[in-house]
Formats: C-alpha cells, sequence, structure tokens
C-alpha cells in the first residue's frame, strides 16, 4: 500500500506545469521550450539572504522509496509494482518489499536501458523485469528493497529535525557519471553537435578512469533527439574534446570564478586512484580548465576529509561539494553501513561552528541504483530524464519549520537537480548557465528566511569524526556505473 499522503497533492510552481507538463522543464535538452525560472528570493550577492555558505554533501545510488519508504507525511509504499508476462499479455503484479540493512552486497543494473524497462511508459512496473549485467538474468524481486530505518538512523534525524524533499527527480534516468556533472552544471547538453539536444548519458567506453584522465580512445556515451543511447559514440570524456571546447561546456565554477569578486569554492572529493575502475566521482576530473588548471589540487581538494580542517580553521569556501570515499557513500555492493555517520559528522562540524548561521546543508542521493520507487517522473523529454525519484535533506538554520514536534518539514514542490544549481546560483547573485536551472523549480519552499534562525542539535551517530579522520582509503573502485 502506499502510505501517507497521495503522490497527486504534490504541487509545482506553474513555470515548471507550461503545456508540456509538471517537470518537463526540469530535462537536460533544447527540444522544449519553457518560461524562465522566477526568483522568489534574491541572493545574497544582494545582501538580502542570510545563507552565505552552501554544502552540497553526495552520497550514492537510492532512491527515495529505498531510504524513505515508511517516514511520516511522505510518498511512499512497502509493496511495489510489477510485470509479469511480455506484450499484449504482460499483466501488472504486486511485489512486496522486502525491509533490508544498508549493508546491502549486490550492485544492480541502472543504466539507461534498465530506467526505460522499469519506468515502462510511465506504469513503473518493470523493476523485476531489468537485467542483471554480470547474469544476464532478470534481477526480479532484488530492486525491491526498502532500508531498515534503524540504520540510517541519522538520516531519519536529519529530515525529521529540518527538511526532506518528496519530489526530487534525478536529472537523467542514468548513472553517476552523468548524474555528477548534472551536480556541477545541471545537464549534460553538448551544443552544436549530433543536432541541438544531444547530451551524454550513461558510461564512457574505458574500464577505469572516467574523465580527462581516461585511457585514450575512449568514448561517452549519447543521447538525441532521435538515436536512444548509443554507446561509446559521443567524444572523449573532457571538455576540451566537447564540441566548441570547454567554453560551451560550462559549470559552477565559471560563473562563481567569473564574478567580481570571485566565489570562493571547492569539491572534497577522494584522491583519483588511476589504476581502479570508475573514478567517475570526481566531476572536475571531465573539466578541461580544471584538471589542467591550478585549481586542481586547490579547489579540487583531497582527501575528502579535509573539510573538517576547512571547517575548524575558518577556511570554508561560499559553495562546497562533499563527496565520499566508497565505503561511505551508501553505494550498494560495498557491505558498509557507515554512510549515515559520514553525512553526520559533516553535519555536526558545521552544526557547531560559527558557519552554522549562515549555512544550508543539502544532503543528496545521486542516481536510483536500480531501485524501486513507487513515483513516476514527469513527462520523458528526449535526452534520458527525468530520471527517478531521490531523497534531499536540507539542514539549515532557516530550513522550514513545522508546527510539528514530530516531523521536520516535508516539501511536496517538484525539483530537479537544477534546482540545487539555481539555488546556489540566486544565492550569490550568478546569474544563470542556461542549463535545468532555467527550467526547474526554485528550492525557496524549503526555507523560510524570515524565520529565527533555529539552533543546531548534534546528530546522533554510530560512527564518530575521529573515525573518519582515522579511516584508512577503502581502495574501492567509487563506481562501476
Amino acid at each position: 500500500m502506499v502510505l501517507a499522503r497521495s503522490f497527486g497533492s504534490l504541487r509545482s510552481l506553474s513555470l515548471c506545469a507550461a503545456a508540456v507538463g509538471v517537470l518537463a522543464a526540469c530535462s537536460a535538452g533544447s527540444a522544449t521550450t519553457v518560461p524562465a525560472r522566477t526568483t522568489i528570493h534574491p541572493g545574497s550577492g544582494s545582501g538580502s539572504s542570510p545563507i552565505s555558505h552552501v554544502v552540497l554533501i553526495v552520497q550514492e545510488n537510492r532512491t527515495f522509496n529505498n531510504l524513505f519508504a515508511q517516514f511520516p507525511g511522505a510518498t511512499g509504499t512497502v509493496v511495489g509494482k510489477g510485470r509479469q508476462g511480455k506484450g499484449k499479455h504482460a499483466k501488472t503484479i504486486s511485489i512486496p518489499l522486502t525491509e533490508v540493512n544498508l549493508e546491502d552486497k549486490l550492485s544492480l543494473n541502472h543504466l539507461y536501458v534498465s530506467y526505460l524497462t522499469a519506468y515502462d511508459g510511465g506504469k513503473m512496473d518493470g523493476f523485476n523485469q531489468i537485467i542483471f549485467q554480470t547474469t544476464g538474468k532478470m534481477e526480479k524481486s532484488k530492486p525491491y528493497e526498502y532500508v531498515n530505518p534503524n540504520q540510517i538512523a541519522p538520516y531519519w534525524t536529519m529530515a525529521t529535525t529540518y527538511g526532506l524533499a518528496n519530489a526530487m527527480f534525478q536529472t537523467q534516468g542514468s548513472g553517476s557519471f552523468t548524474a555528477h556533472q548534472d551536480l556541477i552544471r545541471g545537464g549534460t547538453a553538448l551544443d552544436g553537435m549530433y543536432g541541438s539536444s544531444s547530451s551524454l548519458i550513461d558510461d564512457p567506453t574505458s574500464s577505469k578512469i572516467w574523465g580527462c584522465d581516461a585511457a585514450a580512445g575512449t568514448a561517452t556515451s549519447l543521447i538525441t533527439l532521435t538515436l536512444q543511447d548509443q554507446h561509446g559514440t559521443g567524444p572523449f570524456p573532457c571538455s576540451n574534446d566537447f564540441p566548441y571546447g570547454s567554453s560551451s561546456y560550462q559549470t559552477l565554477r565559471d560563473v562563481m570564478d567569473g564574478k567580481s569578486p570571485p566565489v570562493s569554492w571547492k569539491y572534497y572529493v577522494p584522491k583519483l586512484v588511476t589504476n581502479q575502475p570508475g573514478a567517475l566521482w570526481n566531476a572536475f576530473d571531465v573539466i578541461a580548465p580544471v584538471r589542467y588548471g591550478p585549481e586542481w589540487g586547490t579547489n579540487v581538494n583531497w582527501p575528502e576529509t579535509n573539510i573538517f580542517n576547512d571547517i575548524s580553521n575558518g577556511n570554508l569556501a561560499a559553495v562546497s561539494w562533499v563527496i565520499p570515499d566508497a565505503a561511505n557513500s551508501d553505494h550498494p555492493g560495498y557491505g558498509s553501513d557507515t554512510g549515515p555517520s559520514w553525512v553526520a559528522s559533516v553535519v555536526d562540524a558545521i552544526g557547531q561552528s560559527s558557519y552554522w548561521d549562515s549555512t544550508a546543508i543539502i544532503v543528496v542521493w545521486d542516481d536510483w541504483g536500480g531501485f524501486y520507487d513507487p513515483v513516476a517522473p514527469p513527462p520523458a523529454d528526449d535526452q534520458g530524464g527525468p530520471g527517478f525519484r531521490v531523497p534531499m535533506i536540507v539542514i539549515s538554520p532557516y530550513a522550514r519549520e513545522t508546527s510539528s514536534s514530530q516531523t521536520g518539514y516535508v516539501s511536496n514542490t517538484v525539483y530537479g537537480f537544477g534546482s540545487i544549481i539555481a539555488f546556489i546560483e540566486e544565492t550569490f547573485d550568478l546569474g544563470s548557465l542556461q542549463t535545468t536551472d532555467q527550467r526547474c523549480n526554485s528550492m525557496d519552499d524549503m526555507f523560510d528566511f524570515n524565520q529565527t534562525p533555529r539552533g543546531f542539535t548534534v546528530i546522533p551517530s554510530k560512527y564518530s569524526k575521529s573515525y573518519f579522520l582515522h579511516q584508512k582509503p577503502s581502495g574501492l573502485p567509487v563506481d562501476t556505473e
């Protein structure tokens, strides 16, 4: 059964509900024209917002329902839909979800083809027919799981105390390579190549590093208006090799560096290890001016635990991305339960510092990871999205309060990753990258900048900050999909 309120009550701003339908505006492509985003509050560049630090903590591979199936006031289910049979003889069946521990030892297929299978034209009943990449057999009941809330208590505490987005959708129905690009620029569109609406999707062909450090001959995969998921037909995964070079593939880094004075930023990430599969979580390894410039090793900063030193020493940048070690990422397949404590440690460090009063912390999971979710994304675009629902928690003294002491604010506004990009742009008066930031709803619904700033209470967790400061790097590949 579906718990709490019906998803039909979710609201969207009219600018994202143009004739093409709700959240079609959060697509990566340029084929659909929609009104420009309306800025509800001016950014701190105009001196009107109390936020001067945004920290984006990026975890891995979970749908909303996988982590918050039974969260009070949110839309979740413990009974999913599956498909039995094929073609005109296919029928929808019910599949009970299994409650599991966070330490899942199996990584599911979550590439674009599996997204299409699960989506099934909006029926959301094909998850049981996704094919394992390793065995070629159907995954059957495996995607139908939700995590025992006791295993992820810090996440539930954050959501109960502050704010939880009930309708955050991934930009594309794909994996971590494109998702991490979306979180620094709002989409992966490549202007002027293979038509105006081509975008990167899925993985490059390299079996090792996937950015500018990839092996010669590595190619990206593309999705276009007419050609779906063309594996290995795109350019080398480095922005200098994209059509018109780096200047047409801008990120938040470009508009922050171009501001006068510049807006400071850091991207905390595990050290790039060149002999392991997948180092795709370092999104800026794709951005040639960063990879081959002075910001590599400075603004792009490793190890990821350096954020603790910067908080303690008063060096927190205006905008920070925090990318975990694989073992602390919530990524299925690593048998680790440390992810919630890792996030809590970063949140606690900020909450107990002088930065608390001026900070918005956004915790988001980069992609769906192959897990079941009952909510169909908004109408499909021609760029592989919008993808499935993923969790997003907002922690801040200005996170919108509710009258209830039992639960935090559950936002039913429809968001995409472009909403996060837009929030950063608004906060620091950066203008627009003209990607999904222009089309997705603003995150203003999750904040109340007129309320009395909230004090901070430590988030209890199983592992302490000291644990992570002394933890040896796992040496695990950050991802393989």
